[in-house]
Protein backbone atom coordinates (compact mmCIF):
# COMPACT_ATOMS: atom_id res chain seq x y z
CA UNK A 1 0.00 0.00 0.00
CA UNK A 2 1.58 3.28 -1.09
CA UNK A 3 -0.46 6.05 0.49
CA UNK A 4 2.34 8.57 0.03
CA UNK A 5 1.65 8.67 -3.70
CA UNK A 6 -2.07 9.12 -3.05
CA UNK A 7 -1.39 11.92 -0.57
CA UNK A 8 0.71 13.69 -3.18
CA UNK A 9 -2.19 13.52 -5.64
CA UNK A 10 -4.64 14.77 -2.99
CA UNK A 11 -3.14 17.96 -1.53
CA UNK A 12 -6.23 18.63 0.62
CA UNK A 13 -5.49 15.48 2.65
CA UNK A 14 -2.64 15.46 5.14
CA UNK A 15 -1.11 12.62 7.10
CA UNK A 16 -2.69 14.05 10.28
CA UNK A 17 -6.26 13.72 8.96
CA UNK A 18 -8.79 11.63 10.88
CA UNK A 19 -10.03 8.31 9.50
CA UNK A 20 -12.04 5.33 10.71
CA UNK A 21 -11.03 1.84 9.58
CA UNK A 22 -13.22 -1.21 10.09
CA UNK A 23 -12.59 -4.94 10.14
CA UNK A 24 -15.39 -6.59 8.16
CA UNK A 25 -16.33 -10.23 7.80
CA UNK A 26 -16.90 -10.92 4.11
CA UNK A 27 -17.24 -14.05 2.04
CA UNK A 28 -15.74 -15.28 -1.22
CA UNK A 29 -17.67 -17.78 -3.31
CA UNK A 30 -15.66 -20.67 -4.73
CA UNK A 31 -16.51 -24.13 -6.07
CA UNK A 32 -16.70 -25.63 -2.57
CA UNK A 33 -19.02 -22.92 -1.16
CA UNK A 34 -18.39 -19.74 0.79
CA UNK A 35 -15.02 -18.95 2.30
CA UNK A 36 -14.88 -16.39 5.12
CA UNK A 37 -12.45 -13.47 4.80
CA UNK A 38 -11.51 -10.62 7.11
CA UNK A 39 -11.31 -7.37 5.14
CA UNK A 40 -9.93 -4.01 6.27
CA UNK A 41 -11.98 -1.09 4.91
CA UNK A 42 -12.13 2.69 5.44
CA UNK A 43 -15.53 3.83 6.73
CA UNK A 44 -17.07 7.13 5.55
CA UNK A 45 -18.58 9.45 8.17
CA UNK A 46 -22.23 8.90 7.19
CA UNK A 47 -21.91 5.13 7.47
CA UNK A 48 -20.11 5.46 10.81
CA UNK A 49 -23.06 7.39 12.20
CA UNK A 50 -25.38 4.59 11.05
CA UNK A 51 -23.13 1.92 12.56
CA UNK A 52 -23.19 3.58 15.96
CA UNK A 53 -27.00 3.81 15.85
CA UNK A 54 -27.18 0.02 15.84
CA UNK A 55 -27.81 -1.13 12.27
CA UNK A 56 -26.70 -4.72 11.59
CA UNK A 57 -23.21 -4.68 10.10
CA UNK A 58 -20.46 -7.01 9.00
CA UNK A 59 -17.92 -4.91 10.94
CA UNK A 60 -16.94 -6.52 14.22
CA UNK A 61 -14.71 -3.59 15.25
CA UNK A 62 -13.69 -0.13 14.10
CA UNK A 63 -10.78 2.11 15.04
CA UNK A 64 -10.26 5.85 14.64
CA UNK A 65 -6.75 6.64 13.47
CA UNK A 66 -4.85 9.28 11.57
CA UNK A 67 -3.59 8.58 8.07
CA UNK A 68 0.00 8.65 9.37
CA UNK A 69 -0.90 5.89 11.87
CA UNK A 70 -2.38 3.91 9.01
CA UNK A 71 0.82 4.29 7.02
CA UNK A 72 2.88 3.30 10.08
CA UNK A 73 0.83 0.11 10.67
CA UNK A 74 1.24 0.36 14.45
CA UNK A 75 -2.45 0.81 15.26
CA UNK A 76 -3.58 -1.74 12.70
CA UNK A 77 -2.17 -4.59 14.76
CA UNK A 78 -4.59 -3.53 17.53
CA UNK A 79 -7.48 -3.74 15.08
CA UNK A 80 -6.58 -6.88 13.18
CA UNK A 81 -5.00 -8.99 15.89
CA UNK A 82 -3.16 -12.03 14.57
CA UNK A 83 -5.74 -12.98 11.96
CA UNK A 84 -5.15 -13.07 8.21
CA UNK A 85 -6.56 -9.75 6.99
CA UNK A 86 -6.99 -8.55 3.41
CA UNK A 87 -7.23 -4.95 2.24
CA UNK A 88 -10.41 -4.00 0.42
CA UNK A 89 -10.38 -3.32 -3.29
CA UNK A 90 -9.05 0.18 -4.13
CA UNK A 91 -7.94 0.61 -0.51
CA UNK A 92 -5.84 3.74 -1.06
CA UNK A 93 -8.49 5.57 -3.05
CA UNK A 94 -11.12 4.67 -0.47
CA UNK A 95 -8.89 5.94 2.35
CA UNK A 96 -8.62 9.34 0.66
CA UNK A 97 -12.37 9.45 -0.07
CA UNK A 98 -13.29 8.50 3.52
CA UNK A 99 -10.85 11.05 4.97
CA UNK A 100 -12.56 13.76 2.91
CA UNK A 101 -15.91 12.89 4.50
CA UNK A 102 -14.50 13.53 7.97
CA UNK A 103 -13.11 16.88 6.83
CA UNK A 104 -16.58 18.03 5.79
CA UNK A 105 -18.38 16.49 8.81
CA UNK A 106 -16.13 17.32 11.71
CA UNK A 107 -18.89 16.35 14.17
CA UNK A 108 -18.38 12.71 13.14
CA UNK A 109 -14.87 12.84 14.64
CA UNK A 110 -16.40 13.10 18.10
CA UNK A 111 -18.17 9.74 17.72
CA UNK A 112 -14.93 7.80 18.15
CA UNK A 113 -11.95 9.65 19.62
CA UNK A 114 -8.64 9.27 17.82
CA UNK A 115 -6.88 6.02 18.75
CA UNK A 116 -9.94 4.31 20.23
CA UNK A 117 -11.44 1.01 19.08
CA UNK A 118 -15.17 0.31 19.23
CA UNK A 119 -16.47 -3.25 19.38
CA UNK A 120 -20.00 -2.51 20.63
CA UNK A 121 -21.47 -2.72 17.13
CA UNK A 122 -24.49 -4.75 16.02
CA UNK A 123 -22.29 -7.39 14.36
CA UNK A 124 -24.17 -9.83 12.16
CA UNK A 125 -23.34 -12.07 9.23
CA UNK A 126 -26.95 -13.05 8.60
CA UNK A 127 -26.83 -11.12 5.31
CA UNK A 128 -23.52 -12.28 3.93
CA UNK A 129 -21.31 -9.84 2.03
CA UNK A 130 -20.12 -11.92 -0.91
CA UNK A 131 -17.29 -10.12 -2.68
CA UNK A 132 -17.19 -11.94 -6.01
CA UNK A 133 -20.86 -11.96 -6.94
CA UNK A 134 -21.68 -11.65 -10.62
CA UNK A 135 -24.91 -9.89 -11.52
CA UNK A 136 -26.26 -11.72 -14.54
CA UNK A 137 -29.15 -9.93 -16.24
CA UNK A 138 -31.55 -12.07 -18.26
CA UNK A 139 -34.35 -11.15 -20.64
CA UNK A 140 -36.88 -12.47 -18.11
CA UNK A 141 -35.76 -9.77 -15.68
CA UNK A 142 -37.04 -6.96 -17.92
CA UNK A 143 -40.27 -5.25 -16.96
CA UNK A 144 -42.80 -5.41 -19.73
CA UNK A 145 -44.53 -2.14 -20.54
CA UNK A 146 -47.75 -1.47 -22.37
CA UNK A 147 -47.35 -0.27 -25.93
CA UNK A 148 -48.94 3.06 -25.01
CA UNK A 149 -46.63 3.79 -22.02
CA UNK A 150 -44.59 6.39 -23.89
CA UNK A 151 -47.37 7.73 -26.11
CA UNK A 152 -49.36 10.86 -25.49
CA UNK A 153 -53.02 9.93 -25.21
Amino acid sequence: MNLNTLLERSPEITSADYLVIGLATCFHRNESGLEMLKVLEPIPSAYLESLLQGIPTSYDRVIAISISDLMDNTHLAKLTGDSDVHLCENFGDRVIAAARTYQTRSTAKALIPLGETRTDLNYSTEKKRVLNVENIVRAEDNIRQHEYTHKTL
